[in-house]
């Protein structure tokens, strides 16, 4: 007979798709079965990682679909006493949560600093501030993290405290299955006399009718009683379709903090705080080259760099920037060489400017500070030299190095000015 891990492989493979269940899962083995549970194990401390930081939920979904609501997946940790050593929090909450989403493991930039100062008020005093809390933002930005953070926290603070994370997708199946059953009692005693409920993905609950008004009262009872409610979401709640008005306004009665991308400072961060946690120091220009090419999704930063780590420990090479090129040559957007050309126009669209005005003679300051930004980029970019800079503009080389100079100092003492430069050699990494 066909054991479980082999049954779930079908499913797990149309979930993540061919690339990373090979990459990811295939290294893995089955440890030892429970009658609730399976542990499976790698030889690869990076695999184990790896699937425990991004894919252990998920996979726990797809093995519940099948196997019911309680079945676990633990990931065992290679402990060298010969004993099965599953990675799980010390004092384990009644469902998985991922152990390294805490808030001690997020890395804070002005992206999400709001979202994650807002999450641990909550988390330090639930029911009392921001309720209901509601986190927005792409995907993979750390929205999940800061849940399992919050749940972390509280159960650790208020071990007596009723707390439950879940998917909206979980939900929404919960409550088909307690219908089908005819056990809404028992889904309603679940859900209304929990302390704090987290639910990840709320936008799934849009045009789904019999879902929102269960919700919708699940959700009075819980915020009546100053029980703690946190969202999150893909969209702020006036951009979700299909979400009654009556849900929509108690969402905005709450507190709302937005994700954005990363900046190139916070990337770089998130990168060194990854390897550190690996066991590895990465090369400075390594960690720039990483973080200038990946700028969208923490998720894929992650991804390349334990990619980066695995073919590191695979080839028994150092980490370096050809050897991340060869490890990410199939994730990384091609390179391609960037002219000064491009850097002069995209600073004239900028200041609404045209390219031959910052070629010109005229020194009027709408056109004088666009051409020393430009002249700044060029050299901080391209490393180009300052007669070649002056040849551009048709300038003395002189005047190239006073513009660089000038933006430099401006950058300085204005931490505006300083913003929007950082913003432009990020747009071109």
């Amino acid at each position: 007979m066909e054991d479980r891990w082999s049954q779930l492989a079908p499913d797990i493979r149309q979930l993540l798709g061919e690339e990373e269940y090979e990459t990811w899962i295939a290294p893995l083995q089955v440890v030892s079965e429970a009658p609730r549970s399976i542990t499976v194990g790698s030889e690869n401390a990076i695999v184990l990682e790896w699937v425990r930081d991004h894919y252990l939920h998920d996979i726990e979904t797809v093995a519940r679909s099948r196997f019911g609501r309680d079945f676990q997946l633990l990931i065992d940790n290679g402990s060298t006493s010969g004993e099965s050593s599953t990675i799980q929090p010390a004092n384990p909450l009644p469902f998985a949560m991922n152990p390294a989403f805490t808030f001690e493991r997020f890395v804070v930039g002005p992206s999400n600093q709001f979202a994650a100062a807002a999450a641990e008020a909550v988390a330090d005093q639930p029911g009392r501030s921001y309720n209901p809390l509601f986190l927005y933002g792409g995907s993979g930005l750390g929205k999940t993290h800061l849940l399992h953070a919050i749940a972390h926290r509280v159960h650790a603070r208020h071990p007596e405290l009723r707390v439950e994370y879940l998917t909206t997708e979980q939900f929404v199946n919960d409550l088909i299955n307690c219908i089908r059953r005819k056990k809404m009692e028992e889904f309603r005693d679940r859900f209304r006399h929990l302390d704090v409920l987290l639910l990840d993905d709320i936008q799934f609950i849009s045009g789904k009718e019999r879902t929102q008004e269960e919700f919708f009262h699940t959700f009075n009872t819980l915020q009546s009683a100053d029980r703690q409610v946190v969202f999150t979401s893909d969209s702020r709640p006036a951009d979700l379709p299909g979400l009654e008005e009556r849900l929509r306004s108690r969402f905005l009665q709450g507190l709302l903090a937005d994700i954005q991308p990363p900046d190139l400072e916070t990337r770089c961060a998130i990168l060194r705080e990854k390897a550190r946690a690996a066991g590895w120091e990465l090369p400075e220009e390594v960690v720039l080259f990483i973080a200038r090419r990946v700028q969208k999704n923490v998720r894929e930063l992650e991804g390349c760099l334990n990619r980066t780590i695995a073919y590191a420990q695979l080839t028994n090479l150092p980490v370096t920037v050809e050897l991340v090129r060869k490890a990410l040559s199939e994730l990384l957007p091609e390179e391609r060489e960037l002219t000064p050309a491009e850097i002069i126009r995209f600073v004239a669209h900028h200041y609404g400017v045209r390219v031959a005005d910052l070629k010109g003679r005229s020194n009027r300051r709408s056109i004088s500070l666009p051409r020393q930004v430009a002249m700044y980029l060029v050299r901080k970019i391209l490393g180009l030299s300052y007669p070649d800079i002056g040849r551009l503009f048709s300038k003395h080389h002189s005047t190239a190095i006073y513009a660089v100079e000038n933006i430099e100092k401006q950058r300085q003492s204005n931490p505006d000015f300083d913003a929007t430069l950082t913003s432009f050699v990020d747009h071109f990494h």
